[in-house]
């Protein structure tokens, strides 16, 4: 099982579309936000400086609403790495019911910094994903 990491969102008025509930923009941008929280604390182990992520595409899911003052568990890790890509999932629960709002697949592609040119993710930075061990 992959590492996991969890954060937690209180939704706001700001967060809102004209139903009342949160915007499906809202939640692309926590789930770019969580990614980038997970990366900066597992490159934290790495100082990896070579590449940057960019996103390739995204596949989300919708199934219930959200609202104001809602507080919502996200949660997310990498399930797989190939060559330079890796595909991670956002999940978001309401954190006092722990029912499923939202899903979120995402393929990254690592890039070389300078060149934006594809590079195959290392050993090391796919055993930091996949692995379930480490402790942040």
């Amino acid at each position: 099982m992959s590492h996991r990491y969890t954060c937690l969102n209180l939704v706001k008025k700001e967060h809102l579309d004209d139903l009342n509930h949160v915007n499906n923009v809202q939640y692309l941008f926590w789930a770019q936000e969580i990614a980038k929280a997970h990366w900066e604390k597992l490159n934290n182990f790495l100082k990896e400086t070579t590449g940057v992520w960019m996103v390739r595409n995204h596949q989300v899911n919708y199934k219930l609403g959200a609202f104001l003052g809602d507080i919502i568990k996200v949660e997310t890790y990498v399930k797989d790495v190939r060559g330079p890509l890796a595909t991670r999932v956002v999940e978001f629960y309401n954190n006092r019911t722990n029912l499923l709002l939202v899903s979120c697949k995402t393929k990254w592609c690592w890039v070389e910094l300078e060149t934006r040119k594809p590079l195959k993710i290392s050993e090391k930075i796919k055993k930091l994903f996949l692995s379930s061990k480490v402790i942040i």
